[in-house]
């Protein structure tokens, strides 16, 4: 799936996984479909340009962010106020 077949909400949603330390890339590929590279490109198009600078800055070389050079496999930390979502729908508290 492009990030131009994306529907907004579902934009917003790759928007924030992408700002979220701990959602790796390849969780929001599992979910959207989008690849590194594409996630990348949709921020560019989405963000304002300063917002992309400082995102990149943020997640260039964040361990956290590509599953395997993550150094933990167990006891991620999920908010209590964290939405579920399954199959890419988001469940209301």
């Amino acid at each position: 799936m492009a990030g131009a077949q994306l529907t907004d909400l579902e934009k917003d949603r790759v928007i924030e996984m992408a700002w979220e330390d701990r959602t790796t890339f390849e969780a929001i590929q599992l979910q959207f479909g989008l690849k590194e590279q594409e996630v990348i490109d949709l921020m560019r198009a989405e963000l304002k340009p300063s917002s992309f600078r400082m995102w990149r800055a943020r997640v260039q070389g964040r361990k956290t962010k590509h599953e395997k050079l993550r150094n933990f496999t167990e006891g991620r930390f999920k908010c209590t106020m964290q939405r579920q979502i399954n199959n890419n729908k988001i469940s209301k508290r």
